[in-house]
């Protein structure tokens, strides 16, 4: 097992050595906004670059726009040569630019937009409080130190600072972000900063709430503000005529360029040390404990998950399993087949959403707590029909001796019948459980921080993906071989009792 775990993990480290240290000789072909025409153009997902590159591609001139939840994929996307060129904010496009010495920002603009709040339509209160906290923050001249401070020359000498005489009597202001958009919204020492959030905080002082940030995927920040699950969306969001009909925008509070990153023919290819990149990635501000603390969670989640998965298959297979064989239960057995076509016809992140954003909308419960009961839920359909096959595999002969020794169905069930399914569906129960644990890496679309989305931060702080990536996906595959290890040593010792 030692040995095995360590080839494969040596070959895994190798590979991504070389791919990490590879040189990318695509050319650049894009040198106006002229040359986007025809060309693959990477976007960040409800941007005015999305909008206005998905009218090029209306032209039929064989553009094509591929679409991101994160500047940084796009970027990755564009070193690789796998697409011409990225429309992107001006800000993030210039440290995706300092970070990344083969790229370029052409001196065209692309266009302007401007950035707003998204809050609920069924707050009309909180618009025009927010409206106002953003006029009274203009004409103090906070808001422009709050850019400063992040932007230009004067980068950290303007530091916002809550006022000392502020009271926080009115609740609890919560801002949802995709904090993958620097320097509106990045990881710094493990906290989200920047102009959004500092922005947040600015107005939360005004409205005399305390101030909380939910970092969560991009597209699901107006669907947070509208179940209620956070009060306000601000992250680099543009206002447009799709997202008006289902959410109430805020006064813009600042007006940014999307400008066009592209590969830099004449930049000098050095040799990266992986060495280097690997403490940049890992040690550096101890950017590690993301990993950790996402993979504690996601050990929780599956563990958690797996127990409440084992009764809800268990009592699934036992209805369908009585009915089968004796009848009755007749309404138990329609609600159970009813569970299980549902789960399984349905995919799991949509069904962690609804459980999230629907389900608990109105309730303030744990992102933790919502992952188990999401992931258990999802699990227990697979669970009951591992165990109900097993179930039917018994001979019906072995019910009816127990049946004249007096036992029950539901003892014949737990002594006779369970002992044998439990040894048959072994393997089985062990992939589905696996699979379980895979499946954890969706939590980061309602904003609980798995190993994947742990991955994700620090790829949005290096900018580099392949380490990041590499590493999560050697941790995954760490933990299902030891499961599968000890899921067969349990196997062994299993079929030695029976002889």
């Amino acid at each position: 097992m030692k040995k095995k775990l360590f080839f494969t993990v040596f070959i895994i480290m190798l590979i991504a050595g070389l791919a990490a240290c590879g040189k990318n000789e695509t050319k650049n072909t894009v040198f106006s906004k002229d040359d986007l025409s025809g060309k693959k153009i990477g976007v960040q997902l409800g941007t005015t670059g999305d909008t206005y590159c998905s009218d090029m591609e209306k032209d039929k001139d064989g553009t094509k726009v591929e679409r991101y939840n994160k500047g940084s994929d796009a970027i990755q996307s564009l070193k690789n040569g796998t697409i011409d060129a990225v429309v992107i904010d001006e800000q993030p496009a210039k440290a995706f630019v300092e970070a990344n010495s083969d790229l370029m920002i052409l001196d065209e603009e692309f266009t302007v937009e401007d950035y707003a709040i998204c809050i609920s339509k069924d707050n009309k209160e909180l618009t025009e409080k927010i409206n106002a906290a953003i006029d009274e923050l203009n004409s103090e001249g906070v808001i422009d130190k709050i850019k400063k401070n992040y932007i230009g020359d004067d980068t950290g000498k303007y530091p916002y600072e809550t006022p000392e005489e502020t009271t926080y009597d009115n609740g609890t202001l919560i801002m949802a972000t995709n904090a993958f958009f620097k320097p509106y919204e990045y990881y710094e020492n493990g906290q989200v900063v920047g102009i959004d959030a500092d922005l947040g905080q600015a107005i939360a002082d005004k409205l005399g709430m305390k101030f909380e940030i939910k970092d969560m995927e991009f597209d699901s920040i107006i669907t947070a503000v509208q179940s209620g699950k956070a009060n306000i969306g601000i992250s680099g969001m543009t206002v447009t005529e799709d997202r008006l009909k289902n959410i109430d925008f805020s006064t813009p509070y600042t007006t940014s360029k999307q400008v066009i990153v592209v590969r830099d023919n004449n930049a000098i290819k050095g040799n990266t040390n992986l060495a280097d990149k690997f403490k940049n990635d890992f040690i550096k501000d101890n950017r590690y404990q993301y990993i950790l603390k996402g993979l504690a969670n996601s050990i929780i989640i599956v563990f958690f998950a797996a127990i409440i998965g084992l009764v809800l298959g268990f009592f699934s297979a036992v209805v369908r399993s009585w009915h089968d064989k004796n009848g009755g239960l007749n309404i138990l057995n329609a609600i159970v087949r009813v569970y299980i076509t549902v789960i399984r016809g349905t995919p799991a992140m949509i069904q962690l959403l609804i459980i999230y954003y629907i389900v608990f909308a109105s309730v303030d419960v744990s992102k933790m707590v919502v992952a188990i009961v999401a992931f258990g839920i999802n699990s227990g359909a697979y669970v009951s029909e591992i165990f109900r096959s097993g179930i039917m595999a018994i001979d019906n002969g072995q019910f009816e001796a127990s049946r004249s020794l007096g036992m029950d169905f539901f003892q014949t069930m737990i002594f006779v019948v369970l002992p044998q399914v439990f040894k048959n569906v072994l393997p089985t129960l062990a992939n589905e459980f696996i699979v379980l644990l895979k499946e954890t890496s969706i939590c980061g679309y309602i904003g609980l921080n798995d190993v994947t989305r742990g991955g994700d931060i620090i790829r949005s702080i290096t900018y580099d993906a392949y380490l990041p990536l590499i590493l999560v996906a050697l941790i995954y595959l760490t933990i299902v071989l030891v499961l599968t290890h000890l899921v067969n040593k349990l196997e062994r010792r299993l079929r030695k009792n029976e002889r």
